[in-house]
């Protein structure tokens, strides 16, 4: 790109970070997705507050995802009475902060962050999600 090429650019909107998730998602193992059944993915600027306290963030810029709900291996099979479903966070202002500092393609990150985030649903450890992460290409 030459710098006229530039001068339009803007970072990307929360729906286009959606977009780059949902994209990330499709590319994972189908019996991985299928798995994934009734996982909420949201993508929001930052953390609440209350997120940021409770994972003892010094910064807003500190988490770049959340799982928060009850994984897999901690769930019955049927949902309880007023409980939440399974959601997925992932936070476009710190992911793009992250990305602004490291030699990564903006799809990668975000692939990275859903699939350790799901990870968490499933109980899985950093060598399962690397896999996974491998074979979504």
């Amino acid at each position: 790109m030459d710098g006229h090429d530039w001068l339009a650019l803007k970072a990307p909107s929360l729906a286009e970070i959606e977009s780059l998730a949902d994209a990330a998602f499709a590319a994972l193992p189908a019996e991985f997705r299928q798995l994934c059944e009734g996982v909420v993915i949201k993508v929001d600027d930052f953390p609440d507050d209350e997120t940021l306290e409770a994972m003892e963030c010094e910064t807003e810029f500190d988490l770049l995802g959340l799982f928060r709900g009850r994984g897999l291996p901690h769930r019955g099979a049927v949902m309880e009475t007023g409980e939440f479903p399974n959601m997925i966070w992932l936070y476009r202002r710190p992911i793009l902060d992250y990305w602004a500092d490291h030699d990564e393609a903006l799809g990668a990150i975000v692939t990275h962050v859903l699939v350790h985030e799901i990870g968490h649903h499933f109980g899985l450890s950093d060598e399962d999600m690397d896999e996974i992460e491998k074979q979504a290409g």
